[in-house]
């Protein structure tokens, strides 16, 4: 199943409660994906989504929530809209729903972005609102250099309105016009992450991590065997004179230096060609990269004030052109 239909079809099963956070997102759901038509002098509701689960969840929260009756239509896809798409209707008591859920202000007047009890809401009514947006009109592609969750908007109010909500939930979003469309964009992985769990997505968060995992595994893997003989050489030239600072600063210490610290220092000039995962993978027990780099660095710390206090050459001495040069 694709992200964005897995996302949704997560989100369509998530059990709510509380009245005020499924009333803000049959709210959000009903401005992103509906809108208000006058048929025979009556105010009829109609939300086009692309999932049944979806419609289904949304009919549901119409009859619970608000007491409404609602139909399902099931529209087949052609030309260059595939699939079927499902548009919930609310015929009889059409101008109630919309008063009730903020498409109508008090006088009867079209709502453009959000009821104000909607964005005035708490933590959870924003979550809901995200959650009832993305359901409605959001998408996410797989994880990379392009990824992005984005959701489509019926104008700039209702995009700001969005934005507001994210921004009440401590993550970023950006409103923006593409090609005379309003949508609400996040690309950052990190807060993309975020905001799945704040929305209820937990199953399909694994998914995309999975994903997004494999692919940063796969760009590194890349960028190493991509690697020419100048970095290469590179790197072996800073192996060495590592190796040889840490020598010097074994010699300058002699018996002074501390036992961990000591062993880290043998180990680097053991092996002066590894890496610091190497090292790290050669000690007894492993210690992680990090480990093994603070150990050198303390080691390298110490030695270097030694010799100031002594008045000796420290340990970039032992660092020669010739290595460098190798």
């Amino acid at each position: 199943m694709a992200l964005t239909a897995s996302v949704k079809d997560e989100l369509s099963r998530l059990d709510i409660k509380k009245s005020s956070v499924r009333k803000a997102e049959v709210s959000a759901m009903l401005r992103f994906a509906g809108g208000l038509h006058i048929i025979s002098g009556r105010i009829v509701i109609e939300a086009e989504v692309d999932l049944a689960s979806t419609a289904r969840r949304l009919r549901a929260a119409i009859a619970e929530v608000y007491g409404h009756q609602s139909e399902i239509i099931v529209v087949s896809g052609g030309g260059l809209r595939r699939g079927s798409r499902y548009v919930v209707r609310v015929v009889r008591d059409g101008e109630a729903l919309a008063r009730q859920t903020g498409l109508l202000d008090g006088r009867g007047r079209p709502v453009r972005g959000l009821p104000s009890v909607v964005v005035n809401g708490s933590a959870a009514d924003a979550e809901a609102v995200w959650r009832g947006a993305f359901l409605a009109h959001g998408s996410l592609t797989e994880p990379g250099r392009s990824s992005s969750l984005e959701v489509t908007c019926p104008g700039p109010e209702s995009a700001l309105a969005l934005v507001g909500a994210a921004r009440r939930l401590g993550i970023q979003a950006k409103a923006r016009e593409v090609r005379g469309v309003d949508r609400v964009v996040i690309r950052d992985g990190d807060t993309i992450a975020a905001l799945l769990t704040r929305m209820g997505a937990h199953d399909a968060l694994m998914v995309w991590e999975e994903r997004r995992m494999r692919k940063e595994v796969r760009a590194t893997a890349n960028r190493l065997a991509n690697f020419d003989d100048a970095n290469l050489r590179r790197s072996a030239q800073a192996a060495v004179a590592a190796g040889a600072r840490v020598d010097r600063a074994l010699e300058i210490l002699g018996d002074d230096v501390p036992d961990h610290l000591k062993y880290a220092g043998e180990l680097r000039v053991a092996h002066k060609q590894a890496s610091l995962d190497e090292l790290g993978r050669l000690a007894d027990p492993p210690m992680t990269k990090d480990a093994i780099a603070g150990r050198i660095r303390r080691l390298l710390a110490m030695a270097d004030k030694r010799a100031a206090d002594l008045g000796i050459p420290g340990t970039e001495a032992n660092v020669t052109p010739e290595m460098m040069d190798e």
